[in-house]
């Protein structure tokens, strides 16, 4: 399902004023997270409330405490089809479509990951604890 794009812009700046940037090819995707030496966070987009109240927000959250990843990129559900289909398929493999979730990958290996049935029903402090953890957990250990 593809929406209106004036409607899905102000969730894209939310996460593009954060520094993170978006993909829009499976080829984009598989450059960001396959080639990728060192620790790259993705995140699932949506237009859903729990990305707007709890996804997006503890992802701010989270990037303003601690460490960063070497990268951060974006998908957005709903829209770019083809490539958030090539993330699931590709290098999300065993984890249930999900949007939003939150994804921390180290050499293409995935280390973390937040689905939406982890984000629903919690408070974004909630969520940007568990990502600050695995920041510090995964970009401490790979850039020492």
């Amino acid at each position: 399902m593809r929406y209106e794009p004036a409607r899905v812009k102000p969730f894209r700046e939310e996460l593009t004023a954060l520094g993170i940037r978006e993909l829009a090819t499976p080829e984009a995707v598989d450059e960001a997270v396959g080639a990728k030496k060192g620790t790259t966070l993705v995140v699932v987009n949506s237009v859903c409330g729990c990305a707007a109240g709890a996804a997006r927000p503890a992802v701010r959250m989270a990037l303003e405490k601690g460490p960063k990843p070497d990268a951060a990129v974006s998908v957005f559900a709903g829209m770019e089809e083809d490539a958030t289909s090539r993330l699931r398929q590709r290098w999300l493999t065993g984890q249930p479509p999900s949007s939003p979730a939150i994804a921390l990958f180290r050499d293409g290996q995935l280390m973390h990951f937040i689905p939406r049935s982890s984000i629903e029903k919690r408070p974004a402090g909630e969520i940007a604890v568990e990502l600050s953890a695995a920041l510090e957990k995964f970009c401490t250990v790979a850039s020492s």
